[in-house]
């Protein structure tokens, strides 16, 4: 028994200093941190079996709980500080143009899908659909 406490000990170093090699998000880390759990329970005379099964679903659970506490909240939509846009290239009912948003080029499209918006005009951004922005012009929403 006191063989599979060495294999646990040396799987969990293996584990958590593969972390600072080859970064993965901590679960190399909790993964490690589980088999170290397992190897203080492994002279209890569990089976091999129970102490992998042990190790899975606490290298689980840490995993989820050290995603759920650890990682940063991401805002719904990136587009809330500017607001303003000029377009590039004309944006013709229906289809998609080019925009100037915040220093880079973005496909653009008007929320109204009847109005026609001419080159170098500045448009407010509404919304984000995956890679394009969904604009109205200027004069329209101050008219």
């Amino acid at each position: 028994m006191a063989s599979y406490t060495l294999v646990w000990l040396l799987a969990g170093s293996v584990l958590c200093l593969s972390e600072l090699f080859l970064p993965s998000a901590f679960v190399a880390f909790m993964m490690g941190i589980s088999a170290f759990a397992v190897a203080l329970l492994s002279p209890f005379g569990l089976s091999l079996w129970l102490q992998v099964a042990i190790w899975l679903l606490l290298s689980t659970i840490l995993v989820l709980i050290s995603r759920r506490f650890l990682q940063p909240r991401r805002r719904k939509s990136k587009i809330q500080d500017a607001v303003i846009a000029e377009t590039l290239t004309e944006i013709l009912a229906g289809q998609t143009g080019r925009v100037l948003y915040e220093g880079n080029s973005w496909r653009a499209r008007c929320d109204d899908d009847k109005l026609d918006i001419a080159p170098h005009q500045r448009v407010y951004v509404v919304r984000r659909e995956g890679t394009t922005l969904i604009v109205m012009p200027e004069n329209f929403l101050h008219s």
